[in-house]
């Protein structure tokens, strides 16, 4: 996931990105860090709509970067998957009905901020409210496990997004280290000779002691250096690889309108992911100065990015067509040039794993060290730290193909908390007021939706796993075909 541009200058909004991918949990605990979420939010508590924040342009940028992370790098396969007819048109749907589900939460934190006079209601708060206005006896009784639900797939969510990332870093040094040998200067040159090196998991590995180092920085002002990083050399690279594909679309009349409906599901999962902003947009509305406006940004901003997605999705599958592979940068010819966006992309995302770390480790962390003393408090922490980091690239190692890691985050986590939460949420909040039954309608099926996505999502890419058998076929070698 990529972090947030400067608006008014690096410093300030490399903190403000920080301030948003921090959980709420962590900001009640550490309000004396740059991570605090409880600055007051201007729409939600009475006579705050001047309290200084970010500007409506300024929270546009963030909410777009916010998107903007490895996701929109599997959108070409993932539109292989789907269809070139298929594919389009499924992601405006997940798009429309993610910005629609933003909305709604939003509706219904606004609600609970101003019944329980608060001036910020986080994700799993405004959960939890919801299930305490809940008719059911026993969802009242049992509300606060919504917050834990929702603590529970943001952490798996953030542990994904970091398996994800130690897999595209192996993919592309591994593709990087075989082509060196044949890579030139000239970009039109067709290359497919390739140095064979270690197996991949093999790279995993290697980037292990990078990783672990860079996840015990507790400070957030240290991380600021990497989140800035990471934005320059991300944001270079995706306009490069987008001058790439443009530049030679072949014939797409030769691609399948609808693929199989088996591969459907794993599209279904790597677009889930891609819109990878749900957890991000109240922090967002509370950094507002005006967040009345922020309905009206919310959907320009998921507009955009929306757009965005389908336009490089599209590009890339008719670029490649049937080579597409699981990253895009995988699809770059042997020039220094494109050799040099796959480095790029690398440090960036080796700069991002640190900052996407930081929300599960501050969820998981402070519980435990609040039940030892002051003196092991410490040594616990870095323990964890070691233990979720080394967790983390364990995963990436048993399962090391991109695109199924990609789709299974996004039908396990990004499902749940994009698709199935927020409808039953609004049903929950407004049912006792006499809620139409359209609404009931619309919010069921969407739910329904979800969860379907949930379970083909999840058993297709374990499936695709198992299947693979001990020897998984990796998508990184380097065919450029003019």
């Amino acid at each position: 996931m990529s972090m947030a541009k400067s608006a008014r200058s690096p410093q300030e909004a490399v903190d403000l990105d920080l301030d948003l991918r921090s959980p709420p949990e962590s900001a009640k605990k550490l309000p004396n860090k740059d991570s605090s979420f409880l600055d007051g939010s201007p729409s939600e508590s009475p006579g705050l709509e001047t309290t200084k924040g970010i500007t409506a342009f300024q929270t546009l940028v963030h909410l777009v970067k916010g998107n903007m992370g490895t996701g929109v790098l599997g959108l070409p396969l993932a539109m292989k998957n789907a269809g070139i007819l298929m594919g389009p048109l499924s992601l405006l749907a997940i798009g429309f009905i993610s910005c629609h589900s933003m909305h709604i939460l939003i509706r219904c934190a606004r609600r609970f901020c101003h019944r329980f006079n608060k001036p910020f209601m986080d994700y799993g708060d405004t959960v939890m409210h919801g299930l305490e206005a809940n008719p059911s006896a026993w969802l009242r009784n049992h509300a606060h496990w919504g917050r834990r639900i929702v603590s529970f797939f943001l952490i798996v969510t953030q542990m994904g997004f970091c398996c994800v990332y130690i897999v595209f870093l192996a993919d592309n040094l591994k593709q990087v280290v075989e082509a060196v040998n044949s890579t030139t200067n000239n970009c039109y040159y067709k290359t497919e000779i390739l140095t064979p090196t270690m197996d991949s998991r093999l790279y995993m590995l290697t980037f292990l002691p990078f990783l672990v180092l860079i996840v015990l920085i507790r400070n957030l002002r240290v991380l600021t250096v990497f989140s800035l990083l990471a934005n320059i050399t991300m944001l270079t690279s995706l306009i490069i690889i987008v001058q790439y594909i443009v530049q030679e679309i072949p014939d797409p009349r030769q691609l399948p309108l609808v693929a199989n409906w088996k591969t459907y599901s794993l599209f279904f999962g790597t677009a889930i992911f891609s819109f990878e902003s749900i957890g991000v947009v109240l922090p967002l509305e509370n950094k507002m100065k005006d967040a009345r406006r922020f309905p009206v940004i919310l959907s320009l901003g998921m507009s955009i990015v929306t757009a965005l997605y389908v336009s490089v999705g599209s590009l890339g599958y008719l670029r490649f067509g049937d080579d597409v592979k699981a990253s895009i940068t995988l699809n770059l010819p042997n020039c220094w040039l494109y050799q040099s966006v796959k480095i790029l992309y690398i440090v960036g995302i080796l700069c991002t794993y640190a900052l996407q770390f930081y929300v599960p480790a501050e969820i998981i962390i402070p519980l435990a060290t609040s039940r030892v003393s002051k003196r092991w408090a410490l040594p616990l922490d870095l323990f964890i730290r070691l233990a979720m980091v080394s967790l983390t690239c364990i995963l990436a190692i048993l399962i090391p193909r991109l695109d199924l890691v990609l789709s299974l985050v996004g039908s396990l986590s990004g499902s749940a908390l994009a698709f199935i939460i927020p409808p039953l949420l609004e049903i929950s909040t407004y049912y006792s007021e006499g809620l139409s039954p359209i609404t009931i309608i619309k919010d069921t099926l969407i739910s329904i939706l979800g969860f379907v996505g949930f379970v083909m999502g999840t058993y297709q890419a374990l499936d695709e796993l198992i299947q693979s058998g001990d020897s998984p076929t990796f998508s990184n070698s380097t065919i450029f075909i003019q």
